[in-house]
C-alpha cells in the first residue's frame, strides 16, 4: 500500500496539490525504472551463463519487453514534465522503495511496502514479456521471495 506525505513550500501563490493521477504517474515511474533494470539484468545473464541451448531466443523475448519499458519509460517522464511533477530522489531499504517529488510548489514523499510493490512488478512484467497472468508456474509468495529487487 501506498502512503504519502506532503509539505508546502514557501510560495507566493497556494499551488494546486497533487492529484491522484500524479501519484499514480510516480508510482509509474518507479515500477517501470525497476522492471526495466531486472529486464536488462536479467538478458545479461541470460546471455553469459552458458545454460541455455538457445538462449538468444530467450533474449529476443527479455529484449522486447525491455523495449516496451523503455518506451513506456519515456512516456511517463514526458507525462511527469507536462504536469511539472519532479522525482527528487528515490530510496529502498527493507520495507518497501520511496521516492521524493516536488510537483507545484508542494513536496512529498511515496512509499510503497515490497509485498505490493513486487506482486505489481510481477504482474507488469507478464504483460510486457507477452505471458497470461493466470498461468504463472510460481505461486504468488513463491515469484515474491524469488526476485531480488534493487536499482
Amino acid at each position: 500500500m501506498a502512503t504519502t506525505t506532503r509539505t508546502t513550500l514557501n510560495t507566493p501563490t497556494i499551488p494546486e496539490d497533487i492529484t491522484k493521477d500524479e501519484l499514480s504517474l510516480v508510482r509509474s515511474y518507479l515500477l517501470l525504472t525497476f522492471i526495466h533494470k531486472v529486464f536488462e539484468r536479467d538478458c545479461r545473464v541470460i546471455g553469459r551463463s552458458g545454460l541455455f541451448k538457445t538462449p538468444q531466443l530467450y533474449m529476443e523475448l527479455v529484449t522486447g519487453a525491455t523495449k516496451k519499458t523503455s518506451l513506456m519509460l519515456q512516456e511517463v517522464t514526458r507525462e511527469l514534465t507536462s504536469h511539472n511533477l519532479k522525482i527528487t530522489t528515490i530510496r529502498q531499504d527493507q520495507r518497501g522503495v520511496e521516492a521524493s517529488y516536488a510537483c507545484r510548489g508542494y513536496t512529498g514523499e511515496i512509499n510503497i511496502q515490497w509485498p505490493g510493490f513486487r506482486n505489481e512488478m510481477m504482474q507488469r512484467m507478464r504483460a510486457y514479456l507477452g505471458l497470461n497472468p493466470e498461468l504463472a508456474v510460481l505461486s504468488k509468495n513463491e515469484s515474491v521471495e524469488q526476485m531480488a529487487m534493487s536499482i
